[in-house]
């Protein structure tokens, strides 16, 4: 048993000492039937959010109007939602209000079965109220109740359905797959911030390919992201890619992922959006440019889902850089070190390991920059400067834009190892930029 738990069954014992109900709630008793180790543990009580306050030292009311408490403990914190029915959602994200009832009625207006089952931990009885168990048994994700009115409270559970499907290896009830597709428009309604997060879950927390194949399927993908939607039936030369169009390429690249990181798995599925709009056929299908049409790209759709400016930055990098690591055995030294160097450069060799193995399968170039950069000591790719500005003044040479030029050339020399020492720095430097009365 982790920290994590015994503290919440510490949480669920104090709050039965006061004479309140107090089950474990939710995903963790989900994947603890699945022999999956919880991440988060949630316990549901019929203790109101005051009452959970006064009970224990450190808390914070994350959500205080619909009960709820974060229980702060040495293992980390520990949800505290008192048992509740919610009332008439306005806004395809929250209930207006919530009324405080007993158990079943909290179970009845969770999304899905297998996520409105409880454990009472002084018992470890399972507490079943909508089939949840045989659900999990049978592998079937289905809504609780209505799924039009599940899908209808809040439009990011479509979402979510696709994520707890693809991530469980669940098939989605008939019913609750027929509501998914017809109310899969109403996800537009959904807040960028909200629908970035449960997008990142889709692609990081397992079996990517098949949650992008449900939301292919179940229409939401059109609704968002139309320019990844644009990859379906987009042919590429045989020669270059014997799997097929851009789509099957791409859904076989994020199969190669593991445990990848939020920059990377976005890398990975925008890498050929530039494709779709470049697409020419001349003495073969080409896509010119396309790492840069597609970086511009990525950018706007990064903006758009309102990720950071630095993972913007990094998932547009790696769109627009993933066709140079073939080029790099060719490139000059100085060149090829900064390229190395580059913060993300581990992430572009891992997408462009996929990129090979889901295509022609010819790693030669991957390994041998793989090797290449492997080989190098710190010292190698960023050396310590042989001089710098104040040298530079020192030298004679008035301070202005000339400066950044000098000092990149020479730390070119020095990465191609030409120039060693500071006197062969300063005789560089008077070479490329003689000052006046000395001859060039």
């Amino acid at each position: 048993m982790t920290d994590r738990e015994l503290a919440a069954r510490d949480v669920c014992a104090r709050l039965a000492d006061a004479g309140h109900r107090a089950l474990l709630a939710g995903g963790c008793v989900r994947d603890r039937l699945l022999g999956i180790d919880p991440k988060d543990f949630d316990v549901a009580t019929s203790a109101r959010a005051g009452e959970v306050i006064d009970l224990f030292d450190k808390t914070v009311p994350v959500g205080a109007a619909f009960g709820v408490v974060s229980v702060r403990t040495a293992a980390g914190p520990v949800e505290v939602a008192t048992f509740r029915k919610d009332g008439p959602y306005d806004d395809g994200r929250r209930p207006a209000r919530v009324f405080f009832t007993g158990e079943r009625e909290d179970a009845l207006r969770r999304d899905f079965t297998v996520n409105a089952l409880f454990l009472d931990p002084a018992t470890d009885e399972i507490i079943d109220y909508v089939d949840g168990r045989a659900d999990l048994e049978n592998r079937v994700l289905r809504a609780v109740g209505d799924p039009f009115l599940r899908f209808g409270e809040d439009h990011l559970r479509l979402m979510r359905c696709v994520r707890f499907a693809a991530r469980l290896g669940f098939t989605i009830d008939d019913e609750t797959w027929t509501a998914l597709e017809e109310l899969a428009p109403n996800i537009t309604r959904t807040s960028a911030e909200r629908i970035r997060d449960e997008l990142v879950k889709i692609l990081t927390e397992g079996h990517p390919r098949r949650g992008m194949e449900l939301l292919r399927d179940g229409n939401l993908l059109e609704h968002l992201l139309p320019e990844v939607a644009a990859m379906q039936g987009v042919e590429q030369p045989p020669g270059f890619h014997p799997e097929g169009d851009v789509w099957t390429h791409t859904m076989m690249m994020l199969d190669c992922l593991e445990n990848p990181s939020l920059t990377l798995a976005m890398g990975v599925l925008l890498h050929d959006v530039g494709k779709p709009p470049t697409q020419t056929f001349e003495d073969r299908i080409r896509f010119s440019r396309h790492e840069r049409v597609g970086r511009n790209m990525a950018e706007a759709i990064c903006r758009r889902l309102r990720f950071s400016r630095a993972q913007t930055e990094r998932i547009a990098w790696l769109v627009g850089q993933h066709m140079r690591l073939a080029a790099a055995r060719g490139m000059k030294e100085s060149k090829r070190r900064r390229f190395v160097r580059e913060r993300g450069f581990g992430e572009l060799l891992a997408l462009c390991r996929a990129d090979c193995l889901s295509s022609h399968r010819d790693l030669a170039a991957v390994n041998w920059v793989d090797d290449y950069a492997a080989c190098l000591q710190p010292e190698e790719i960023r050396p310590k400067p042989l001089l710098r500005g104040g040298d530079l003044i020192a030298m004679g040479y008035a301070p202005g834009p000339r400066f950044g030029a000098l000092l990149r050339a020479l730390e070119d020399a020095q990465l191609e190892g030409s120039i060693t020492t500071v006197e062969e720095a300063r005789a560089f430097v008077r070479a490329q930029s003689p000052l006046p009365g000395e001859s060039g």
